[in-house]
């Protein structure tokens, strides 16, 4: 049976980051992750952590001007680099085990170059701080442009940077909006995978609604001998609370 993880950004958005922590742990989750925590207190937040024993398993880069980050921008590399060590430094200082940077809206060869270069910096920070990089493609419909495009482009990003820290944020959400077979994507991607979130396809809402089967998707999950907390990170209308249902209902067990 996997384990979950909230994320922060999207789940019990009404509260501060460390109350949300707290908030997290009562409900069940041993383990919690974030988008753009920067303007939060860090002792607070590090204390919450501890003294619920919650996991942090990650934030994401700045979005920057363009709302979508930096990091495949070639005019913008001071600013990318800039936003890497912005997120290890803040990372680091709460445990967390990853950073999400973000590659901006782009295209391009030139695009490409900038994201592998500024990806081998981000590799070489997080080596400092015993961390990893990951990399999410964002589907067209909610992130039109976005230089990432899909888990195919990501994976040979990966094979071409030959990184070890530097992995792929596999987002069933996303996946299942842009590619489809999530399942199949899945097992094809599987050694590239650092984290994995979930969410329902085509309203983002919680996974026991929707066209994606979670049961089946959680259940090939389990069977791949996948280990971490899976990612909550769905839209909530009104009490957060009110939509966890599904982590008792399904159930991926065989």
């Amino acid at each position: 049976m996997p384990t979950f993880s909230a994320n922060l950004g999207f789940l019990w958005q009404e509260h501060t980051l460390a109350d949300a922590i707290r908030a997290a742990h009562t409900a069940g989750f041993n383990a919690v992750e974030c988008h753009f925590p920067y303007n939060e207190p860090i002792m607070d937040v590090c204390e919450a952590l501890e003294s619920t024993s919650v996991s942090m398993l990650g934030l994401n880069t700045i979005r920057g001007s363009l709302n979508a980050g930096l990091a495949a921008l070639p005019d913008k590399i001071p600013e990318a680099r800039q936003a890497i060590d912005q997120a290890f430094s803040y990372g680091s200082q709460m445990g967390a085990q990853n950073v999400h940077v973000m590659a901006g809206k782009t295209t391009g060869p030139s695009a490409e170059t900038t994201y592998l270069e500024n990806l081998r910096y981000a590799s070489e920070i997080a080596s400092r701080h015993d961390m990893s990089v990951l990399i999410e493609p964002l589907n067209p419909f909610d992130m039109p442009g976005y230089f990432l495009r899909d888990t195919v482009h990501a994976c040979e990003l990966l094979q071409t940077l030959n990184c070890s820290n530097v992995r792929l944020m596999f987002d069933c959400y996303h996946v299942g909006r842009t590619e489809g077979h999530v399942i199949e994507r899945f097992n094809a991607c599987y050694s590239f995978i650092g984290h994995i979130q979930f969410a329902s396809v085509p309203d983002r809402g919680p996974p026991d609604t929707g066209e994606l089967d979670y049961e089946t998707i959680f259940r090939a999950i389990d069977r791949s001998g996948w280990k971490q907390p899976l990612g909550a990170e769905y839209i909530v209308l009104g009490s957060t609370e009110d939509t966890l249902s599904w982590m008792h209902g399904l159930n991926p067990t065989e």
